[in-house]
């Protein structure tokens, strides 16, 4: 076996572990990729959310409000970069569909996931939409992204939010925004926890 198939090979097996730890089951949308050692992030800004909000804010990008039961956020949605996308989650957004929804999933310094009418990972609403990839809308901490299966045109109703900066999701996860105002409220959210209404500004 040459070199670059042995290389080939450890790449594959790199992958299958990650797939393992992150737990995704048959039709479950999740996120892969993070270390169970993990630890909490941080309070405040990195340098890779300042650059999202500085570079790529649009004064035509609407900003959706979710008050939960540990505060309220704000979250811009880059519908001038990924239309697609945003037009799915602000039509979910604007039927009320996530009201009273509540975070099922929490990886400590990765994400915080939420989205899921039946409130265990396994739901969505009654659409799929294609993965919606732009380079420069990348994992920083405080991104809004789209969870889904294996399948990359899988997404649905479930999102999450960056913890921290994760850029080994580049590429493989759709981002369609950006905390912009209550970070300090996104790190306090745990499994459970609730959007009690959630709307466009």
């Amino acid at each position: 076996m040459n070199s670059k198939n042995l290389s080939i090979l450890i790449s594959i097996a790199v992958v299958s572990l990650f797939i393992l730890a992150a737990g995704c089951v048959g039709k479950v949308p999740t996120v892969q990729g993070y270390s169970d050692t993990t630890t909490d992030a941080a309070l405040g800004n990195s340098t890779g959310e300042n650059m999202a909000k500085n570079n790529l804010s649009s004064n035509s990008n609407p900003v959706v409000i979710f008050v939960t039961t540990k505060g309220t956020f704000k979250a811009e949605i880059y519908q001038n970069k990924v239309p697609v996308t945003a037009a799915n989650f602000l039509k979910l957004v604007n039927s009320g569909f996530y009201n009273n929804l509540t975070f099922h999933r929490y990886v400590p310094g990765f994400v915080i996931q939420g989205g899921d009418p039946s409130g265990d990972g396994t739901g969505g609403s009654n659409e799929t939409i294609p993965l919606e990839i732009v380079p420069e809308l990348t994992h920083v901490k405080g991104s809004l992204g789209m969870a889904r299966t294996n399948d990359p045109n899988s997404a649905s109703s479930q999102f999450y939010i960056s913890l921290e900066d994760i850029h080994n999701l580049d590429g493989s996860y759709a981002v369609f925004g950006q905390v912009v105002e209550g970070m300090d409220v996104v790190l306090k959210l745990r499994q459970d926890d609730r959007m009690t209404k959630v709307s466009v500004e």
